[in-house]
Formats: C-alpha cells, structure tokens, sequence
C-alpha cells in the first residue's frame, strides 16, 4: 500500500472526532463511574492504532503491536491511572508505533514527536477555550494527519557514515582492474 495522504488523515480525524462526541454525549450520564472516560480514551486509542496498522501496509509484527498495547492498556487500568496519565501514554505508544511503522531514521522519529507534542498542545488549546470533545480530537487528529509530510528516512548534511551503493561499486570496478593488472603482470 503506498503511503496515506493528508486527505485521507483529514477523513480519518473526522470520522474519529464525531464518534468521540457521539460517544461523550452517549455516555455522559456514566461518566460519573469511575473509568468511563478512560474507556473512552482507550477506545479511540484502538481506533486509531487499528488504523496505523492498515495504512502501514506492514503485515511483519501486527499481533506484537496489538499485544504490547493492550497489555499498556491493561496496566492503565488495572493500576488505576488518572485521565491525563492514560491519555499520554496512550499518546505516546500510538507515537511510538507510527515511528516504527513508518519512519526508518532517528531524526524523522524525532519530528514525528515534536508533530504529536504540537498535536497536544492543539487539543489541549481547544478543550481549554471551546469545551467540545469534537474539536479537540478533531484538532489532534488534524495535526496527527500531518505525518504524512515527515519523510520516511532524513539523513544528516554530512551523509551516510556506512558505504553506499555508489562505494561498492567503485571497489568492485577496482577490484576488478587489480585482477585485470596482476592477470597482465603474469602473462608477461
């Protein structure tokens, strides 16, 4: 599968943003049990993992990824973490997950964390002055479906350290013109 657009990330942080707020009007009644927004937390954290897996187009370590976070999930619960605790790790294993799914460098990692950390910061923004569960996912979700502009693999100004393609073909051309001057020197 080539690699999503922002379009399609748009789509998906609508679809994402309207079922959170279908969900918070639902069960707002509940919400004074304990751990129901936490359900809710982990419930749009598994949509949004699920879709990573789709759009990854990686079949290699799907169980394992669906496993660990699960088991993160678990935890959250079982320890009895507060809202905002969950809500940051869920964050984080889903950053986690993108960078190993999509990016093949460090660096693009690192700009993929600074996309989520400015993700937050969007939805913290728009929770704190709108009081709408739609438009904060829908913010953090809208800023999520940037990753799409990180390339995959960036590369520091002074290049690779480790030989390229272009290296071993220059040894292999002298290689061979060593073979072809000692075949000379014997033949004499």
């Amino acid at each position: 599968m080539s690699r999503p657009t922002f379009l399609h990330g748009v789509f998906a942080a609508g679809i994402f943003a309207l079922a959170a707020s279908v969900a918070a009007r639902v069960f707002a009644p509940a919400s004074v049990v304990a751990g129901a927004p936490q359900l809710m937390v982990t419930a749009i954290a598994l949509a949004y993992l699920l879709y990573l897996l789709y759009i990854s187009g990686q079949r290699l370590g799907r169980v394992t990824a669906l496993s660990v976070w699960g088991g993160l999930s678990i935890c959250l619960w079982l320890f009895g973490a507060s809202l905002s605790f969950s809500l940051l790790a869920q964050i984080g294993a889903l950053w986690l997950l993108r960078s190993l799914y999509f990016y093949s460098s460090a660096l693009s990692a690192l700009l993929d964390l600074g996309l989520t950390l400015a993700a937050v910061a969007t939805a913290y923004w728009a929770i704190a002055y709108t009081g709408s569960v739609f438009l904060c996912v829908w913010c953090f979700f809208l800023v999520q479906a940037l990753f799409v502009v990180i390339p995959p693999a960036v590369t520091g100004a002074r290049g690779p350290v480790f030989s390229t393609d272009s290296d071993a073909e220059k040894f292999e051309r002298a290689r061979l013109r060593a073979e072809k001057a000692l075949r000379q020197l014997f033949a004499q």
